[in-house]
């Protein structure tokens, strides 16, 4: 098998690279960096967790081919949702009112405006619309395809 010799130029260029890769902080990586802030960025962490809105752990995602859905979902004023289970991990942040959210049997939890919420996964829950106000939600589901993201619960 023949060997490719690298050009001193590309060594040099990678060398380069790496140097002020590594001279970096992590801060100045990420989101939030100070080249971000220098240019008037902001950045808000919403929601980072390995748990669920009640506590329990997120599952491990699927071994198949990645598939991203994002939804708006408008719920009326003082409408229930019906009882239903989410097979995928998802996440919502409420853009308007306020939702309240239980499980079958067991804990609730209230979210408004600008909150954040990781949901439950593969669980018996409802949601509803808290009267005064209409509930606009932004969620992100992360599934696979053909995969559904809510199922309904008899």
């Amino acid at each position: 098998m023949a060997r490719i010799q690298p050009t001193t130029a590309f060594v040099s260029a990678f060398l380069a690279l790496l140097a002020n890769t590594m001279l970096q902080s992590p801060a100045a990586l990420a989101h939030g960096g100070s080249k971000e802030k220098a240019l008037g960025i902001q950045v808000e962490t919403l929601a980072k967790s390995t748990q669920e809105w009640d506590g329990d752990t997120l599952p491990a995602y699927p071994r198949s081919q990645p598939e991203i859905q994002i939804l708006r979902i408008t719920i009326p004023a003082g409408v229930t949702l019906p009882l239903h289970t989410h097979p995928v991990i998802n996440a919502a942040v409420i853009t308007k009112g306020r939702l309240e959210v239980q499980l079958k049997g067991g804990g609730t939890r209230e979210f408004g405006a600008g909150e954040a919420l990781i949901e439950v996964v593969n669980r018996v829950h409802f949601g509803r619309a808290l009267p005064g106000s209409e509930v606009e939600v932004i969620v992100f589901y992360a599934g696979t395809p053909g995969l559904p993201v809510t199922v309904l619960t008899p």
